[in-house]
């Protein structure tokens, strides 16, 4: 409730603001996101009692949550105009020259893409995302990512969108790799449907055509760049809650099985503590196959893609 105002003599009080509106879709699905076990159960975060002792969790909790309600309720500005992008925004000069510590998500503002930039805030990495529209992601997770409008066919946008980056997270099969400089990338890491779409038949392949071409030349490209990249092939994916069910990581397993997408934002995340030599590809679906440690499971998966 706000505080309490000074009268002046001859004036009454002015009526109290009435409650917020609920959070817009957005943000409703960003609060759920969090709620959700991302993470696997050995990572699952306790959400604090007390304010001084506040988890990293609950503080982007308390941020969705509050954050844009308290500025409609106080009668703030929005942090960004209607289009979603900054009036004073002036871009760095191109020829600046950044660490290479940021994570670059691709496909930022879809489910599966938010589902990943949560997990790598929990991991406290530094997020660039590439989104439609900026409005909806920078309301839901604030300064802790850089939202990025642009046509990656604009060699001046890639080369800023791409500049400060180390690894690449593409958890959509949308040919994001076509005709891309990617000198100075360290790692990619690419979530692939591409076992569904080749085992699809009849009227479902007819449909997956385009995808299945996309996901085809995305796999190229990956792995003619040279960089070392995991391709990570799912079963169909579904919008069904992670860390419940365990893994299937055999041959021939995506082609048939389903996958949570939160379990798949998972291992695109802990894939990246884990850099192959050159190109490691595996296919999972959920299974009944219980990870508890994805160091040690890439390691050893890395140790027999190379024996």
């Amino acid at each position: 409730m706000p505080p309490p105002t000074a009268l002046l003599p001859g004036r009454s009080a002015a009526p109290r603001p009435s409650p917020p509106p609920p959070p817009p879709p957005q943000l409703a699905s960003a609060a759920r996101l969090s709620r959700r076990p991302l993470l696997n159960a050995a990572a699952v975060v306790v959400r604090s009692r007390s304010k001084d002792e506040a988890s990293f969790t609950d503080r982007i909790l308390d941020y969705i949550e509050g954050g844009p309600k308290l500025r409609r309720w106080y009668g703030a500005p929005d942090l960004l105009p209607k289009d979603g992008s900054a009036e004073d925004e002036e871009d760095a000069p191109s020829d600046i020259e950044e660490p290479r510590d940021a994570v670059l998500v691709t496909n930022g503002d879809s489910e599966i893409g938010q589902m990943v930039i949560l997990s790598l805030i929990l991991k406290r990495a530094r997020i660039k995302a590439l989104v439609k529209d900026k409005r909806p992601t920078e309301e839901a997770f604030g300064t802790y990512v850089e939202c990025m409008v642009g046509n990656m066919e604009d060699k001046s946008f890639t080369k800023k969108a791409l500049r400060g980056v180390r690894a690449i997270i593409c958890p959509a099969d949308d040919g994001f790799f076509s005709d891309l400089d990617l000198k100075g990338v360290q790692h990619i890491v690419l979530l692939s449907q591409l076992s569904v779409y080749r085992g699809s038949g009849g009227l479902q392949a007819i449909m997956n055509s385009k995808l299945r071409k996309l996901a085809e030349r995305d796999e190229e490209v990956v792995l003619a760049s040279g960089i070392p990249s995991t391709i990570i092939r799912t079963g169909s994916m579904q919008s069904t809650p992670g860390g419940v069910r365990g893994f299937d990581f055999t041959e021939g397993a995506a082609a048939k099985g389903r996958m949570s997408k939160e379990d798949a934002a998972t291992i695109c995340v802990e894939a990246l503590d884990s850099i192959p030599q050159t190109t490691l590809i595996f296919e999972v679906a959920n299974g009944d196959e219980k990870v508890t440690d994805w160091k040690a499971w890439f390691a050893e998966r890395m140790k027999t893609a190379t024996s």
